[in-house]
Formats: C-alpha cells, sequence, structure tokens
C-alpha cells in the first residue's frame, strides 16, 4: 500500500494487505459508538456500528511493528468496548494522555471539558526519552472540515514523543487527516485510511497543501543557500 497518501476504504481490511509489522506508530481517533451528530447534523460513519469499528484494531496490531506505541482517542462511555478489543489484540494501556479545554463542549452528569486518548502498547517499547506531560493544552480545530476534527497542534507532540524522523505513522481512522499532516510536517512518513469518500478528499487536499509547502520551503531554502 502506497504511503504518504489517503487511502479510501475499509481499515480493517485495508490494513491486511500491508506487510506484517511494519507501522511504527499509529495515531488514531476512531468513530466513539456514542451515534454523535453535531449542530449541524453531520454525522460519522459506523458511529453507531461497533462491527464496523472494533475489528480494525486486530489489523492495527498487526500491522504495528514489535515493541510500538499507538495512541487511541476514545469516550468514557464506549471504553469497555474498546479496551476489551484492545486487549484481545495483544495492546495494552500503558498510559492516559487528557486534553483539557477551556470550554464546555457538553453538559451531562458533569460539564465536559476535556479530550482523552489512550497510550497503548504491543510489546515492550522503549519509553520515551522525553516523556510529554499527560495532560496537554487544547487547541479548537473549529470542525470545520470533519464533525470531530483535531487540531494538527495537538497531535504533533504525540508524533515527535513516540516516533523519530523517518518513521511510518499510520491513522486507520483518517478524517479529515490532521494525523497525517502532523506526521508529514514533523518529518515522518504517514498512512491514511478513511471510508468516507468526502473526508477523503479533504484529507488528500490538506496532505497535498503540506508536500507544496515543504517543497515550497525546500526551494527557498536552497535559494538562500546559493
Amino acid at each position: 500500500m502506497q504511503t504518504n497518501l489517503i487511502h479510501c476504504g475499509d481499515a480493517t481490511e485495508l490494513l491486511k494487505t500491508i506487510p506484517v509489522e511494519s507501522i511504527d506508530l499509529v495515531i488514531t481517533d476512531p468513530p466513539y459508538l456514542v451515534n454523535y451528530s453535531d449542530r449541524t447534523g453531520r454525522s460519522l460513519a459506523n458511529d453507531d456500528n461497533p462491527d464496523g469499528v472494533l475489528p480494525a484494531f486486530d489489523s492495527i496490531a498487526r500491522a504495528m511493528k514489535r515493541n510500538s506505541y499507538a495512541s487511541c482517542f476514545c469516550g468514557w462511555s464506549a471504553l469497555p468496548g474498546f479496551s476489551g478489543t484492545w486487549q484481545a489484540a495483544g495492546l495494552r494501556i500503558v498510559s492516559e494522555i487528557v486534553w483539557q479545554k477551556e470550554y464546555t463542549s457538553r453538559r451531562g452528569y458533569t460539564r465536559y471539558r476535556h479530550e482523552s486518548a489512550y497510550l497503548l502498547a504491543k510489546g515492550n517499547p522503549a519509553k520515551p526519552e522525553h516523556p510529554i506531560s499527560s495532560v496537554q493544552p487544547w487547541t479548537y480545530s473549529g470542525n470545520r472540515q470533519h464533525p470531530t476534527e483535531k487540531a494538527v497542534e495537538i497531535l504533533a507532540p504525540l508524533v515527535r514523543c513516540f516516533s523519530k524522523p523517518g518513521d511510518l505513522i499510520c491513522d486507520p481512522f483518517a478524517g479529515s487527516g490532521s494525523s497525517c499532516v502532523a506526521a508529514a510536517l514533523n518529518g515522518r512518513e504517514d498512512l491514511g485510511i478513511e471510508i468516507d469518500a468526502t473526508h477523503c478528499t479533504t484529507a488528500r487536499a490538506r496532505l497535498a497543501g503540506v508536500e507544496r509547502y515543504k517543497t515550497g520551503v525546500n526551494t527557498e531554502t536552497a535559494q538562500v543557500a546559493a
């Protein structure tokens, strides 16, 4: 499967086509299985269908290198289903990362003012030389291109902490492509998979923009050096 590209399709099946143990780091934000709908009525494919999301983690674990990490965003209400699936796939929770919001995104038993991701380990990866804080500042994307779009700024620290330049970063639920953009901007290879064709188009355009930016920077650097 070609890297530095967003592939349109089902992650469970597409990840079976790549070599075993070829991905250095997974960063992903799958549907939380809560049948989410934003203020404008936008929803997410398979957000009401665990069978369309959870089986992907067997394929993800197969594709991850030995002794590597995955960072997976997850809402608390679906955590039992996700955590059981991760464990069955051979991925164990080794840490939690929380992004603190300055606003309330939803009200229920409490006012929801954070997002969480779980750091998963396959095997026994080395601990980062410079670990990031388990509490991170939140940057709001505006959700302009996707109903649950994550800002590149909050994903870049994950890329830098849990991978090295040249590594292959995969997002099996790529959405609008923020994880792949963060990977590309930080000197990593990227591989995105997204089932929604509209979001595939958006993510591909964003990634192409990064490549144009990088080419422009390299050209400018060469001109200055000359």
